[in-house]
């Protein structure tokens, strides 16, 4: 299923396999994680919710982290404007980890094989050309591909090529989409970690010995269960942008903004 997908946004053509992304492997967890879903372009929202987390950070002692879930670009209004915010310094003492997503991965996919029936702007892409200033497009792929990158900083795309698919530590395992059943974090495929959504008759029960926290699946609420938390509350449709707070055996708490 998800390399059909993948060939559908390629115009069906099977390409060379790419290296799969760094996972991280952490053996303590800091004092707090705050974790945040997908943005799709939401730069605004993300700012909000960015000073909620920050004003909560800095009643708190210890280590902090903020990890984010993947999926920045596409389908809202400034791409461009999320890359610059995550490839620039937190403003607060927290350690930021950005996680590679779906669309990330789509985005790098079009650079190395810029062909007319590529799909990317049919998935959400279209909206990141308007917020590089791209408004002009080239029939032309490559053409396309030379006027984006010309636009395009040279940290953006290193942001994007180096952006892990996984972080682990105890007790949370933190990827955008999911992870496949049976299989040891250190095994997991990119393919799933960034595509996979979770299964309808999926039992909520923590078997593995950690929660997954992840995006990518669209839902009305935030998702908090035994087995895994979902955040993606959909911020380019719903305008709700949402996060969590782990604090080592505390319940989990919900940031959210819209």
């Amino acid at each position: 299923m998800i390399r059909s997908i993948l060939d559908f946004l390629r115009g069906g053509r099977a390409l060379p396999v790419v290296p799969q992304r760094q996972k991280l492997f952490f053996d303590e967890a800091p004092d707090h994680i705050y974790a945040i879903g997908d943005v799709h372009g939401c730069d605004d929202t993300l700012g909000r919710l960015e000073d909620l987390i920050f004003e909560d950070s800095r009643k708190r002692d210890g280590t902090k982290w903020l990890v984010m879930l993947g999926d920045y670009i596409d389908r809202g209004p400034k791409s461009a404007s999320v890359m610059d915010r995550l490839t620039s310094r937190p403003r607060a003492d927290i350690k930021r980890i950005c996680l590679a997503g779906n669309h990330e991965d789509v985005m790098l996919d079009f650079f190395r094989n810029p062909s007319a029936d590529h799909r990317w702007l049919n998935f959400g892409g279209l909206e990141t050309l308007y917020s590089y200033g791209l408004h002009k497009i080239p029939s032309n792929r490559q053409a396309l591909k030379n006027a984006l990158l010309s636009r395009f900083p040279d940290e953006h795309l290193t942001f994007l090529e180096t952006l892990p698919s996984l972080l682990s530590v105890p007790g949370y395992c933190f990827v955008h989409a999911g992870i496949r059943d049976g299989v040891v974090l250190a095994d997991q495929n990119d393919a799933d970690l960034l595509w996979l959504r979770p299964g309808e008759d999926e039992k909520d029960v923590a078997t593995s010995g950690f929660v997954t926290v992840h995006g990518h699946t669209p839902v009305g609420d935030v998702e908090i269960g035994t087995r895994r938390i979902n955040l993606d509350t959909g911020a380019f449709m719903s305008g709700i942008l949402s996060a969590v707070r782990l604090s080592g055996r505390n319940e989990p708490e919900i940031i959210q903004c819209g």
